[in-house]
């Protein structure tokens, strides 16, 4: 039988299914057994085959972590708790579980209807214990989140984050653990912790949201990467890590273009007064310093050429070519300016080209078209 209280449930043993022969049990109760599992959940349950691989976390070298650097009092506070709080036997997990499955089937019986005071009697007790069973099999297992969620220390959380968001995904698996399946509560938690951790890191660590999906892909690339350094002695190519992960390589370079996290141009660079990153990135819409010098000198040249000209000449061909503003005009858009006709026009452009292709003239434009 189970010893209760407060702030444990100790098992020395489970208790036996009711019969019919128990005091107070409903007739919906006789021959039941052991309750199928009531309350259904979306999320989607691991494999065993993810389970098999899940590694296990080495739960002891909690208390390690309240000595870490950086960490304020108060998590250092929880850290030094929680580590009071004993593991858990296999035996003893699948025991809570147990009560907390008798639990589950009681609450539910409750909830269907009034049942006479024995008998609600008789529930609220398995109720009561089953409450307190997911309160010991919670505690017991809040270091775990900790080990795990050192891990993901420096992706853009806090290790405070990190732990509620995993305590949410030990919530979770409390929940949902189905001992019949043969698993360490320990391992099965472990899936939906780093579930957890890993969901919240993609949706509020990156400046830029990438869906959790992509997240889970890139880590995915990243690791078989990484294993192929180990494998090979140099990084691995992008045709390399596609063929190792049954993908086309453009799938591969996308996502590893995904990747890629913005960094501010307010970097510092260097040691000191090393300057920001900013100023070391080129301004794409300014000229290159040759080309710009290059740029002014032919225009010192085309104006030294229209200077040969006379002034109607000169502003004639600024404006058929767009030498001015970088707008082309048409012949009669130019003759409504000088009040001439389109004809005009063109006499007086192809005149005064005729005088920019004299050789002392056009031999100083054309080094520029070489």
């Amino acid at each position: 039988m189970f010893v209760l209280t407060d702030e444990a449930v100790v098992g020395t043993g489970v208790r036996a299914p009711p019969d019919e022969n128990e005091v107070g049990v409903p007739e919906e109760a006789v021959g039941a057994g052991e309750p199928a599992h009531i309350v259904k959940y979306e999320a989607v349950e691991p494999s065993p085959a993810e389970l098999v691989d899940e590694p296990d976390v080495e739960v002891d070298s909690v208390a390690d972590v309240a000595e870490f650097e950086g960490i304020d009092d108060p998590v250092r506070q929880y850290l030094r708790e929680i580590g009071r709080v004993d593991l858990l036997t296999s035996r003893l997990e699948v025991e809570l579980a147990v009560l907390m499955e008798r639990g589950e089937y009681s609450q539910k019986l409750l909830s269907n209807g009034p049942i006479d005071p024995p008998r609600r009697r008789y529930f609220e007790a398995d109720l009561y214990r089953g409450r307190l069973a997911r309160k010991r099999l919670t505690e017991a297992n809040l270091r775990l989140v900790v080990s795990v969620a050192k891990r993901y220390v420096g992706r853009g959380m806090s290790l405070l984050d990190l732990i509620q968001e995993g305590n949410i995904g030990l919530i979770r698996a409390v929940e949902k653990f189905d001992y019949s399946r043969g698993f360490k509560f320990s391992t099965y938690a472990t899936w939906w912790i780093r579930q957890a951790i890993t969901r919240s890191i993609a949706d509020q660590a990156r400046t830029i949201r990438v869906p959790v999906h992509m997240v889970e892909t890139i880590n995915k690339t990243i690791r078989t990467a990484r294993r192929l350094v180990q494998e090979l002695g140099r990084e691995p190519t992008a045709d390399e890590v596609a063929a190792e992960l049954g993908m086309p390589t453009e799938r591969i370079n996308e996502i590893l273009k995904a990747s890629l996290e913005p960094v501010s141009l307010e970097t510092p660079v260097g040691e000191d007064d090393g300057g920001r990153l900013g100023e070391l990135v080129p301004d794409i819409t300014a000229l290159a310093p040759a080309e710009a010098a290059f740029v002014q000198l032919l225009r010192e040249q085309v104006d030294d050429a229209l200077d040969s000209l006379s002034g109607r000449e000169r502003r004639v061909l600024q404006l058929r070519f767009g030498l001015d503003d970088g707008r082309s005009r048409t012949l009669e858009e130019v003759g409504r300016e000088f009040g001439v006709t389109r004809e005009r026009v063109r006499q007086i452009e192809a005149k005064a080209l005729r005088k920019l292709r004299h050789p002392s003239r056009a031999r100083k434009l054309k080094d520029y078209l070489e």
